[in-house]
């Protein structure tokens, strides 16, 4: 076996590890490997038990991973990392990896059984371990703990990475949620009745969601989700960022002909924002879209595109939700330790365990939800407008509007968003929008609300930074956004049956002159009204 000189790798550049999971193979490949060993000897130093819940693609296969080695003495691979010195006494055990994800779904829970036993046997096969074929998969896990443990004269490590998989593909079947959830239970409540025989357990997912009913039978797992002092287990901190990768992000700046400093300010921004503790101190960038961005010197969206945007936006479609309301919703702590089951949570719980939201300081001892950052909030908006607005040519119209703000053509600007409104399935969205103006406290008419959000969902969509009610000293314009140097101040009124339609255009116009003018000299102000009857953009008034 090759082993690799990680000391002389130090003064090497090393690759970006995108897509690799494996922790043997980034540290022999020669591939970047941000140091998280401290957090893991931490949890083997503590108590044993361990359950973490983190969005998808955010490094917890690379974690169960890089404890599979820990256990499984391979000191080799911790040169240079936190854990070298402590691998240098830590004496090994049997390791038990169970990976969830590989659990096939498509043949119902018979074919989830049959799975769970498929990869229970594989299991011990890795191990060398004997265990009858002819049995439950419970069954198969009971023995696979004790015999590995038996024959090795020591207890063992169990490893469980995306333990909530198979329940997850059933979010929408309560039914069949329920069946699944029970197989699983029956599975891991072999961890609790064989305890003597383990040494240490860690169990990672997306969600909670299985959580309470799926290891109701175990002795009090750690559940370390929201704890500070693991919040930056998974994740790039912005310190590890500028420690780990500066020749990408000098090599990245270069090439968009901006300083480096100009560029990890824009990263921060679109990338960074994630927060999994309590304190909502440590803020996190996405590790997957982090490693894309610097190999591909663009900001894009990445992440959503690993999961199932047709299934999210099937989601919010059926519910009637909309983009714009899930802004700043408030939540108590315990909401956030434990969201209730995937059939009696809110949409906002739901989207927080599936990583779209995350938590924020609130008022007083509470807590509150929000968008993680730009690329997550640009790319929802671009699932609203895609797939819940139905908007049929979307390329075309992303190109008018851009087009539109570089040029200043108001006129353009106004055909591209009429063809926009045009696309709302209204009925659809009315109750969606009463039920939001009544969250946001705000007082608009449902009407201009729905419009309006549509409008930002429709700007952030494109790729292009847009600001609803950002605060001035004198007020908020409803809408402001930046495109290559281009500012506009959007101000919307809308006109019921029997309103002049010019005459609120006209008042819009006037409430940017009077209200925010100041605060952004260099900005296009444009008044727009829309006609409620006629559902478009009808009438609007532009700075000479």
């Amino acid at each position: 076996m090759i082993t690799y000189d990680f000391q002389k790798s130090k003064m090497e550049r090393l690759n970006l590890p995108i897509g690799i999971q494996r922790f043997e193979r980034i540290r022999k490949g020669g591939f970047l490997y941000v140091d998280k060993t401290e957090y893991l000897v931490n949890m083997i130093q503590g108590s044993g038990i361990y359950f973490l819940a983190r969005p998808r693609r955010f490094g917890k296969s690379v974690i169960v991973s890089t404890l599979e080695a820990m256990f499984a003495g391979e000191k080799e691979l911790f040169k240079g990392l936190f854990a070298e010195k402590f691998m240098e006494d830590f004496e090994p055990s049997p390791v038990i990896r169970l990976d969830m994800s590989k659990i096939g779904t498509d043949d119902g829970v018979d074919g989830i059984k049959e799975s769970l036993r498929e990869i229970t046997i594989e299991a011990a096969e890795s191990l060398g371990v004997y265990v009858p074929r002819d049995m439950s998969a419970g069954n198969i896990f009971r023995k696979l703990i004790i015999n590995a443990s038996r024959e090795n004269n020591q207890q063992v490590a169990v490893l469980i990475d995306e333990y909530d998989s198979p329940y997850v593909e059933f979010v929408d079947d309560t039914t069949m949620a329920d069946s699944v959830r029970a197989v699983l239970r029956g599975f891991y409540k072999q961890l609790k009745a064989n305890e003597e025989y383990i040494r240490f357990v860690f169990i990672t997912g997306i969600s909670k969601f299985a959580k309470m009913g799926v290891f109701s039978t175990l002795n009090n797992p750690k559940d370390i989700t929201i704890t500070p002092e693991y919040s930056a287990i998974c994740g790039y901190t912005h310190d590890e960022l500028l420690k780990y990768f500066p020749d990408y992000i000098e090599e990245t700046a270069r090439e968009m002909n901006i300083t480096a400093e100009e560029l990890v300010t824009q990263m921060r921004d679109y990338y960074n924002g994630f927060t999994f503790d309590r304190d909502c101190r440590t803020k996190l960038y996405n590790p997957y879209s982090t490693l894309n961005f610097l190999d591909e010197k663009s900001f894009d969206n990445f992440w959503i595109e690993t999961g199932s945007p047709s299934f999210l936006a099937k989601y919010m479609k059926h519910r009637r939700l909309t983009v714009e309301e899930f802004r700043h919703i408030p939540i108590s702590r315990g909401f956030a330790r434990n969201p209730d089951d995937v059939d009696k949570t809110p949409p906002h719980g739901f989207l927080h365990q599936a990583g779209y939201l995350t938590l924020r300081p609130g008022t007083t001892n509470q807590l509150s939800l929000d968008y993680p950052n730009t690329e997550v909030l640009n790319s929802m908006s671009k699932l609203l407008t895609e797939n819940i607005i139905t908007v049929n040519n979307y390329g075309f119209f992303e190109n008018r509007v851009l087009a539109a703000i570089i040029s200043k053509d108001v006129s353009e600007f106004v055909e591209a968003f009429n063809y926009i409104l045009s696309c709302i399935p209204y009925s659809d969205f009315a109750s969606a929008a009463t039920q939001s103006v009544k969250l946001t406290g705000n007082k608009l008419t449902v009407q201009e609300w729905l419009y309006r959000s549509c409008i930002i969902a429709s700007l952030r969509s494109c790729g292009i930074v847009t600001f609803a009610e950002v605060q001035t000293n004198v007020g908020r314009p409803d809408i402001l956004l930046s495109h290559q140097g281009h500012i506009w101040l959007i101000e919307l009124k809308v006109a019921a049956k029997g309103e002049n339609v010019k005459a609120k255009a006209e008042e819009a116009y006037r409430q940017i002159e009077k209200n925010y003018a100041k605060a952004y000299p260099d900005a296009l102000w444009v008044g727009l009204a829309i006609d409620d009857e006629k559902r478009e953009i009808t009438e609007y008034r532009v700075k000479s």
